[in-house]
């Protein structure tokens, strides 16, 4: 028995001992009305009456219709039916129940969080499992200026019909400025085509931070893996970052900035085809980038915020080739957690840090090139008094090119000469937009704690003499058997 119940009983006994009502009310501390309410109850049903009721109304008037229950279980059922035979696509979930229902004219139609609703009432979906949060502190870059960081990050969605397609977006994290594109797929060349297009409306800017997705990374296969964005980071002057995996609040800015988007571009509307998509999505950044609305930037718009001064918006004509982009000097960074294990796994390797497991750490690649190292950090680059924790040597399996290089010969001298050993006879350098990072070289502390694979550097040094003085490779090869 609660304690509500127990009180509504005593009420009652004090009332049958001769008590008035309002000597019952004072003694409980209770109104009068509430004595006078529970005494009815009793009159009128005994002592059951003294339980309480329930407050749901009779009459639900906007109740969803038995029909419209069933309409949406028979379209959740047929696409099943249709995803496992092969004859249409493979989406089953609310949006693409929504869809069937409109081509079917049903009336009302249903929203989706209706559907999902009658979805999970009929046990046709399954559960999420609430992830676990970790109480890990990442080190994080802090921004003072616009062009310092630029976020970007893929929000699904879906066209009219059910056909799934990728929304990249970035945004400056000071000025707030925005873009877009939407793809049909989330392929390395899509990602790429979309740096590109940002990189040349907004500019190169110092870092430039992604999550994990493959088509940024590179894949999830191949032990210390390269891929097409990481190389045209590197070739366009931009130091790519990684978010940690699992932890959405490192990319926080544009993780914000998709709520807006999904609200002006998708919410109540239809749209068929990506060039749809698109306008929508132009016309929405282009009232977001003229709004005033942002506090932290008082009163400015992100467009003016973003363009005093203007950015760097060139990128070296090798960024935009189809063919495969060659390595060049600059720096690749992870936000990474260490395992139980006392490792972080990045680029598919882990790595062994002195941390302690469940701690944020920074971790950074340096490609020079004569070498390439990777360094463990307790804070991000813009923090000055950070310390590196551990040091481990990178094998490189091809040249990397010096982006301070001149693009073209400028004397009489062998192609080797003029660029050191890293200009290929056909390729263009890139220009360097901004120095190299003093800590690129090893001090004499770090070298004693590692042993750099000299046979490696020594065959790779082989090659790239081959490539540049035209030797063929099964003269070479024969000398050195």
């Amino acid at each position: 028995m609660d304690e509500l119940l127990q009180e509504r009983n005593r009420a009652i006994a004090l009332l049958q001992a001769g008590q008035t009502v309002e000597e019952v009310a004072s003694q409980l501390k209770r109104s009068a009305g509430w004595v006078r309410k529970w005494r009815g109850r009793f009159r009128q049903f005994g002592y059951a009456g003294l339980n309480g009721r329930s407050r749901a109304p009779n009459q639900v008037h906007n109740k969803t219709p038995v029909t419209l229950k069933e309409a949406v279980i028979t379209a959740r059922m047929v696409l099943e039916v249709e995803a496992e035979s092969g004859d249409g696509l493979k989406y089953i979930g609310a949006p693409a129940v929504r869809t069937r229902l409109r081509k079917q004219d049903v009336s009302p139609l249903p929203s989706v969080p209706t559907i999902e609703r009658i979805l999970r009432g009929a046990r046709l979906t399954r559960e999420r499992k609430k992830r676990q949060e970790m109480p890990v502190v990442y080190p994080h870059l802090r921004p003072q200026h616009a062009h310092e960081l630029i976020q970007v990050d893929i929000v699904p969605h879906y066209l009219e019909g059910g056909q799934r397609i990728a929304c990249f977006n970035g945004i400056d994290v000071v000025s707030r400025y925005p873009t877009g594109h939407a793809y049909e797929q989330r392929r390395a060349v899509d990602a790429a085509h979309f740096l590109c297009r940002l990189w040349q409306e907004m500019g190169v800017p110092r870092y430039t931070q992604v999550d994990n997705e493959g088509c940024f990374s590179g894949g999830a296969t191949h032990a210390y893996v390269l891929g097409r964005v990481v190389r045209l980071a590197l070739a366009v002057g931009t130091e790519l970052v990684f978010s940690p995996t699992y932890h959405p609040e490192s990319n926080g800015h544009v993780e914000r900035f998709h709520q807006d988007y999904n609200r002006h571009v998708w919410e109540d509307t239809y749209l068929g085809s990506l060039g749809q998509v698109n306008q929508q999505a132009e016309r929405f950044f282009d009232l977001y980038r003229q709004s005033g609305h942002h506090s932290a930037l008082n009163g400015d718009t992100p467009h003016d915020r973003h363009f005093q001064p203007p950015p760097a918006q060139e990128i070296p004509a090798v960024a935009e080739s189809d063919a495969k982009l060659p390595l060049y000097a600059g720096h690749v960074h992870f936000m990474r957690r260490v395992s139980s294990a006392k490792t972080v796994r990045v680029l598919n390797v882990d790595w062994p840090v002195s941390a302690p497991p469940d701690t944020g750490v920074w971790v950074t690649l340096s490609l020079q090139p004569s070498e390439a190292w990777v360094r463990i950090y307790d804070q991000a680059p813009d923090v000055e008094s950070r310390s590196c924790m551990d040091v481990h040597p990178f094998p490189l399996r091809e040249p990397v090119l010096d982006r301070a290089a001149p693009q073209t010969p400028v004397d009489d001298t062998t192609p080797a000469e003029q660029s050191g050993v890293n200009s290929l006879p056909g390729e263009v350098q890139v220009p360097a937009l901004r120095e190299q990072d003093p800590e690129s070289t090893p001090t004499s502390d770090e070298r004693s704690v590692m042993a750099f694979p000299v046979q490696l550097l020594f065959l790779a040094s082989l090659r790239l003499f081959q490539r540049t003085l035209a030797i063929p490779a099964a003269l070479t090869n024969q000398r050195l058997e």
